[in-house]
């Protein structure tokens, strides 16, 4: 028998990435703009801000993607109110179906963030270069990078870009029992985190969320490690420490005042769980901030 191999389609190959960043800028930061003859997409992760491209002022909201073709200019800025984290991604694709994601903002699901996700963590094993630089010209490849890690970034770049495509024209059909069943815990997930984000300035235990939201505290565990790899209350904790973080860049008081808001009973605690979710100290966070927020070179 003399088999014929089937070559694969491919509607979209990106050849190359030039930088992948997450920041977490201050309320008050300003981009002032570039061009460059490639591919990006910004993604807002938390927060609003106003996107400019070729003089229009796009405002964003938290779930939002915006694409900037080749040679756009485009520059971005937060609102003045909310410090927002960001995802900025540029890359080489040279495909006709690129076509699509010109002036293109979409909102983004479940799947898309954990591709984003999948993105930013490939990223951080497979380059030295830190993602929240802003002055990146060039990545850094780690010597003791995973195997597969460039691989996987390419595969989630090409994988989100389809996903936007896909989406956008698919019709309704009947969702499986199985995927009805994940619809239906990432409803009770969502409900809980909502409850702990309502909740920052208490110090919760998983009696008090189990009771409060009507679910056995077994289930509780289960569903935190499935959706984030911990439990419950470490997730609580981040959500604790990633508002420091907000309230530190939205100048939303001192470190004491700011302990006392989220429910902790010793400052010296707080800045403990504080390095020991970031690495940083409280004052390094600080001056980290500042130093971003006072520089004006390109992303």
């Amino acid at each position: 028998m003399n088999f014929v191999p089937t070559v694969l389609k491919q509607n979209l190959s990106v050849n190359s990435i030039y930088t992948v960043h997450y920041f977490e800028f201050a309320k008050n930061y300003v981009f002032e703009g570039e061009s460059h003859p490639f591919w990006e997409f910004v993604y807002v992760d938390k927060g609003e801000v106003d996107a400019v491209r070729d003089g229009e002022i796009v405002h964003l909201t938290k779930g939002q993607i915006i694409f900037h073709k080749p040679n756009e200019f485009h520059a971005i800025m937060a609102d003045g109110k909310s410090a927002p984290n960001i995802l900025i991604v540029s890359f080489d694709c040279t495909s006709p179906d690129m076509s699509f994601f010109e002036n293109r903002i979409a909102n983004i699901g479940d799947h898309e963030r954990r591709l984003m996700a999948t993105i930013i963590a490939e990223s951080e094993k497979a380059f030295s270069t830190p993602l929240d630089d802003p002055w990146t010209i060039r990545l850094e490849r780690r010597e003791d990078a995973e195997t597969g890690c460039e691989q996987f970034i390419r595969i989630g770049i090409e994988w989100l870009l389809l996903s936007l495509m896909r989406n956008s024209s698919m019709k309704q059909t009947k969702a499986p029992v199985s995927l009805i069943k994940e619809n239906s815990q990432s409803e009770i997930f969502d409900k809980i985190v909502k409850y702990m984000e309502d909740n920052l300035d208490k110090q919760l235990m998983l009696s008090e969320i189990c009771r409060d939201n009507l679910v056995g505290r077994s289930y509780l565990q289960k569903l935190f490690r499935e959706k984030t790899g911990g439990g419950a209350i470490d997730y609580f904790n981040r959500l604790k420490i990633n508002a420091a973080k907000r309230m530190i860049r939205e100048s939303s008081g001192n470190f004491t005042e700011i302990s006392l808001k989220l429910g902790y009973n010793s400052i010296h605690y707080f800045s403990r769980q504080f390095k020991n979710v970031t690495g940083m100290t409280l004052s390094e966070y600080a001056s980290s901030v500042k130093i971003l927020t006072g520089k004006s070179n390109s992303i």
